[in-house]
């Protein structure tokens, strides 16, 4: 994929920067892998407002990606590169020889007509899925599981890649693309490459409405709403914090920025060796 710009003739347009989309090869996707995305406005089942900012947006259908790539021993042919409306990186479309189609997260570089693979005695190359105790160390990874057979839940976004450090006691150690290193099970499966459409991030919506045509509605800043509204809002004039030194606060009075989310206690910290701040993880 590349970045395309455009002339600057109205004021949006000075910035805007999109996706040539020269990378997908098919525009419709597969009828029978895909499925309604329902639209919830960040309400829950009560008809309540639980998440803020969320509204309207294109019409979308969510695809049936398969994860767990469980037809292990049989080779598929990639048919397409197809775009998917719900996630940055591009999906590809294979066919197995038994005649089943299923999408995987397509890997940078994956072209159409390859041949992949899945299972333990598959070769360590691009897009083939293996078990972590096959993969040689220092190559690039990407939809990672956590839990053997729950499927890849790790790095799926568009240009990122792990890699596989070290492998010592039925354990792997993985780095991921936050910095973190964490310790996963050898029976654990990965596939092979770096995700594609790796540009993603040099997209610029440029305007407002393309945030609307996702699904993002706008939402104020806390120090700029009443003292009723928010813990941030009042003082005279532009007063950072409402009025005198406070924290920033969310709307309902949580610590916004610098409190701590993840607890003590939880029970995946023994799996993790080095923080994405690059301090060891206290284990206790």
């Amino acid at each position: 994929m590349t970045v395309k710009t455009f002339r600057p003739l109205t004021p949006s347009t000075r910035y805007i920067t999109g996706a040539d989309n020269s990378d997908i090869t098919k525009t419709k996707p597969e009828k029978r892998l895909v499925t309604t995305r329902k639209k919830t406005g960040g309400r829950n089942h009560y008809g309540r407002m639980t998440s803020r900012g969320i509204g309207g947006g294109h019409k979308q259908k969510l695809r049936l990606v398969d994860f767990k790539r469980k037809k292990h021993g049989m080779e598929a042919t990639v048919v397409a590169i197809e775009y998917d409306p719900c996630r940055t990186a591009r999906i590809a479309l294979l066919e197995y020889k038994d005649g089943e189609k299923t999408y995987i997260v397509a890997p940078n570089g994956l072209q159409v007509g390859t041949k992949i693979m899945s299972g333990p005695t598959a070769p360590p190359e691009l897009g083939n899925c293996l078990p972590l105790s096959a993969i040689p160390v220092g190559l690039p990874i990407h939809n990672l599981e956590i839990c053997p057979g729950k499927g890849g839940q790790l790095v799926r976004t568009a240009g990122t890649s792990a890699t596989v450090m070290s492998r010592d006691e039925g354990y792997a150690q993985i780095r991921l693309p936050s910095g973190e290193i964490r310790i996963v099970h050898n029976a654990c499966y990965a596939t092979i490459g770096q995700v594609g459409n790796t540009e993603n991030e040099k997209v610029v919506l440029g305007k407002a409405g393309r945030s609307r045509h996702r699904g993002i509605r706008p939402i104020n800043r806390g120090v700029s709403r009443n003292p009723v509204d928010h813990p941030n809002g009042g003082g005279q004039g532009k007063s950072k914090g409402g009025g005198g030194w406070l924290q920033l606060r969310s709307p309902w009075g949580f610590v916004a920025k610098g409190g701590k989310t993840r607890k003590a206690t939880k029970t995946s910290n023994r799996f993790i060796l080095v923080r994405r701040n690059g301090r060891p993880m206290k284990q206790k």
